[in-house]
């Protein structure tokens, strides 16, 4: 059977199962099927991309002499980065890069549909990244993959735009379920995070996902955890100054973080078009950085189960291994200082240089660090009343992410489940609260809706902006419009009248540039005086547009300007002047009128 016969009898196979569906299964029961299967998948693939990343991890770095530093940290990750830009090149052929602001750019701008390849092109790509030490995190690419397989498994069943928004937060939310054993904070984090914003009723497939994700992760890896931690000093009320003080310390962090990445970010963006310049450059970068400070080679997770994990110094002292400083205890903290300080850079290098990867894995790597050196220069100084570094340090993972992501209940909740640390629920609060609210007065957005904010594309939890949001210019601009030319006479503008369907009559030149507009309404007083057709242009009709709307703009800000200028018609134009059609008030609120009914249906 040929491809396209194949294609044919699926297509037609899946024609009979909707229809069987949709007499047989409510919409309900069916929204909710779905969900389960996005949960298994998006557990399957977290699962196959963090043990691709152990074996790669194992194979290159398991004979590695802990007592000194080793020069293949140079090399390793670099090749990872060069065989990740192959990949991506020649493979997928698409950039895939940004994973958590690619879904919500889908979310806003595409109706929530992803390509067929994100369902598996991330898992290899940053497989390959970090498995080489590449220093970036797993989790947004399998948040892509989940989200993916969710938008596609929605393509599959043609079903409708509101329920594609849910898959994807489905996927979303099963992906970190998956990977962290999470479900509550997989449920907060499609919340939060991709600001989707649902009834209670639709809130259950999101929870069904994050659920299935978590059950089926634990039925394949067993009760092994990312982090282990086990709470042997409880928090007493005299450390809650020290708690808001680390999380205005990790606010401040998350904001080093955030800005360290944009300006890093804008430097690799000057060699978009010198791919193998930006590979030699972040390489360099990034293999200076792992030499020096080998716990930024990979994802980081060892570092941090040794910090919340660690009593003493010799525990501590572990981080030093394989580096210039192996065997010099008196410089941990200047060391963690500087892991702190650096672990954005080699980040940014990483996927700046052609890697794949995301920034949720380093948010919690910063905050481990950022947690243990607080605490650690706390009670060297005898500030206040003893604090427990590894309790401190899993709070400061809680702080910096919920400041970098700008998702406290995310952080409070991840962290809390992550580790069965449910004693420290209150200081965990403390600690995302304030580094929340510390980086908000600096920086209204997370670092992935930063961007998005900037054009106007990003999807909120404020309903009217999240309804313009999601309407489309091109959707509701009417391009049937008859136009006349400067030079034609009344006689002809009122033969033309008679077949426009439009208020308006647009005047545009040869090259199809708006000059201005007829309101056939203001020139009644001509239409019927025969004997005046010759003697008025629709140059001497033609008046000035209340306004012009750029092909450019947002929704948002055409809805301000039909309400500045009370206009009923306005014109649309694209860079050049030229017109592509007319958005007429009464379409615009009537579309939106129908996704408001959309969005709120149970």
């Amino acid at each position: 059977m040929s491809p396209a016969m194949l294609s044919q009898s699926l297509s037609a196979w899946l024609a009979r199962l909707n229809a069987w569906r949709e007499s047989h299964v409510s919409e309900r029961m069916f929204v909710l099927f779905l969900a389960l299967l996005v949960g298994f998948f998006s557990a399957v693939a977290a699962l196959l991309l963090h043990w691709i990343i152990a074996q790669i991890e194992h194979l290159l770095t398991s004979s590695f002499d802990a007592t000194s530093s080793n020069w293949l940290y140079l090399v390793y990750p670099v090749v990872g980065i060069f065989f990740t830009m192959l990949f991506v090149r020649y493979v997928v052929k698409d950039n895939i890069s940004h994973g958590i602001t690619r879904i919500l750019y889908a979310i806003s701008t595409k109706s929530s549909r992803l390509k067929s390849h994100n369902t598996w092109s991330s898992v290899i790509a940053s497989a390959i990244t970090i498995g080489f030490g590449g220093s970036v995190g797993a989790e947004a690419p399998i948040v892509l993959t989940g989200s993916a397989i969710g938008s596609n498994l929605g393509k599959l069943f043609g079903v409708n735009a509101r329920i594609m928004m849910l898959l994807v937060g489905c996927g979303a939310a099963g992906a970190i379920a998956g990977i962290f054993k999470a479900p509550i904070a997989g449920l907060v984090f499609t919340l939060e995070v991709l600001m989707i914003d649902m009834t209670m009723t639709a809130l259950l497939p999101i929870l069904v996902s994050s659920v299935t994700a978590t059950i089926f992760t634990y039925i394949f890896s067993g009760d092994a955890v990312l982090f282990s931690f086990h709470l042997d000093n409880y928090w007493t009320i005299e450390r809650a100054p020290a708690c808001v003080l680390l999380g205005v310390f990790c606010g401040m962090v998350s904001l080093y973080f955030v800005r360290t990445m944009t300006f890093c970010e804008d430097i690799f963006a000057r060699f978009r078009s010198n791919r193998y310049g930006k590979l030699l450059f972040g390489g360099a970068v990034l293999s200076s950085l792992i030499f020096l400070f080998p716990v930024l080679f990979g994802e980081g997770y060892g570092s941090i189960n040794l910090l919340l994990n660690g009593e003493t110094d010799v525990d501590w002292n572990r981080l030093l291994n394989n580096s210039l400083f192996a065997g010099h205890g008196k410089m941990l903290i200047p060391y963690v200082a500087l892991v702190v300080l650096t672990k954005v850079v080699a980040t940014s290098a990483t996927n700046g240089a052609g890697g794949v990867g995301g920034t949720f894995a380093p948010s919690l790597f910063v905050g481990c660090f950022s947690g243990f050196l607080f605490s650690r220069l706390w009670n060297m100084y005898e500030v206040g009343v003893y604090v427990p570094e590894k309790n401190f340090a899993l709070m400061g993972m809680a702080g910096v992410m919920s400041g970098v992501m700008h998702a406290p209940l995310t952080g409070i909740f991840l962290i809390a489940e992550l580790t069965g640390g449910y004693a420290l629920l209150l200081p965990l609060m403390i600690v995302s609260v304030s580094s929340y609210l510390t980086i908000n007065v600096f920086e209204p957005h997370s670092i992935y809706s930063a961007r998005l904010a900037k054009e106007g594309k990003l999807l909120t939890h404020h309903t009217d902006h999240a309804i313009l949001t999601l309407m489309q210019l091109n959707s509701v601009i009417d391009r049937d419009f008859t136009s006349v030319d400067p030079d034609m006479d009344l006689g002809q503008i009122v033969h033309k009248i008679s077949y426009s369907h439009g208020m308006v009559i647009p005047v545009l030149d040869r090259g199809g540039t708006l000059l201005g507009e007829i309101d056939i309404t203001k020139i009644r007083h001509v239409v019927f005086r025969i004997e005046l057709y010759h003697h008025f242009t629709a140059r001497q009709l033609m008046q000035e547009p209340p306004a012009i709307l750029a092909d450019r703009q947002t929704m948002a800000e055409v809805m301000r300007s039909f309400e500045r200028t009370h206009a009923d018609w306005l014109p649309v134009v694209d860079k050049d002047n030229r017109l592509e059609g007319y958005i007429s008030r009464q379409r615009l609120y009537t579309q939106y009128r129908n996704i408001v009914a959309d969005m709120s249906r149970e």
